[in-house]
């Protein structure tokens, strides 16, 4: 089975909003075409699409998903592989990331199963439903991407410096394109491949995928801090057809734009992770990630209090 893997439409969020925070643009590009803004930044001419309201003008919480899939926005009947839900403070730049187990067990269409085989039955929107009912949250808003993003973000900013905290050799023919991983333990500068092979790495982990989930956290946290230094500004432009081409959001342009001056508040230090607490279990064969329900709703509680449903 392949392991793509996802980094978060928080980065491309970033880089928008210095793009626009630095240079003062007044376009915005959207399925290669330029759309103009008002001064309020506002869609002078907006699509008939349907637009979710914004809950909190100040804030903007949403679902990430990575599928298994070479077309992300026609990727129906695929699994999810990674999931991470985010809040994003758009006044302080405060940013909240609770990572979800793929293996979660979890009701799906009235029955428990492995919480990244909702997508595959339903898309987004049983993804999304699944994720309600599961947390017991409020959320309308979600991204899904695919495992090109981030080698096209890491190239676009010349590589990403991760200290890599082990040995990391795998191989897998069958893989499309076949993997082979071969990383050396230690500080160095990532290109867009060995960060993709860095992520998808998962096999030597004494803790399975949480090990990964953590990894997914840390390069999270190290591309992001890279990706708003001074120096990278220029690069970011190059960010934009990466973002259209792997990135497929429901979240509305004109909430992304309010993220203008986000990405010089954004502290990386006090951003805030968390991971489905749980243990591993095999029923009937298959691994499941086995959450702790008391655990899980005080982490919920506390870092997405403000959204919970039937409070």
């Amino acid at each position: 089975m392949k392991k793509k893997f996802i980094l978060s439409f928080i980065i491309s969020f970033a880089c928008f909003a210095l793009v626009f925070g630095f240079f003062g643009e007044k376009i915005f590009l959207r399925d290669n075409k330029t759309v103009a803004t008002g001064e309020d930044g506002e869609i002078d001419n907006p699509t008939e699409e349907s637009v979710i309201e914004q809950k909190n003008k100040d804030e903007i919480l949403f679902l990430l998903m990575g599928v298994d899939a070479k077309d992300v926005k026609k990727s129906k009947g695929t699994r999810t592989d990674t999931m991470m839900l985010f809040k994003v403070d758009l006044e302080t730049g405060g940013i909240k990331l609770l990572s979800i187990p793929r293996d979660t067990r979890v009701m799906v269409r009235d029955k428990e199963d492995k919480i990244n085989h909702a997508h595959a039955f339903g898309g987004p929107e049983l993804t999304m439903q699944t994720v309600r009912d599961f947390l017991n949250l409020d959320i309308d808003y979600y991204v899904k991407v695919d495992y090109k993003a981030v080698m096209g973000i890491v190239d676009a900013i010349g590589g990403v410096e991760i200290d890599v905290p082990r040995n990391m050799k795998y191989y897998d023919p069958v893989s499309d394109p076949p993997l082979n991983i071969n990383l050396k333990k230690g500080l160095q500068v990532l290109d867009g491949k060995k960060s993709h092979d860095f992520l998808r790495y998962r096999s030597g982990y004494a803790e399975g995928d949480i090990g990964r989930i953590k990894a997914q956290q840390m390069f999270m946290k190290e591309l992001i801090k890279q990706t708003i230094k001074p120096k990278n500004i220029l690069k970011l432009p190059k960010l934009i057809n990466t973002y259209f081409e792997y990135v497929d959001t429901n979240i509305p342009l004109n909430v992304i734009l309010k993220g203008a001056n986000v990405a010089r508040k954004i502290d990386m230090e006090n951003m805030e992770t968390n991971t489905i607490p749980g243990y591993d279990k095999k029923i009937s064969k298959i691994d499941y990630w086995i959450y702790d329900r008391e655990q899980t709703e005080e982490i919920v509680k506390n870092m997405f209090g403000d959204y919970l449903l039937d409070q």
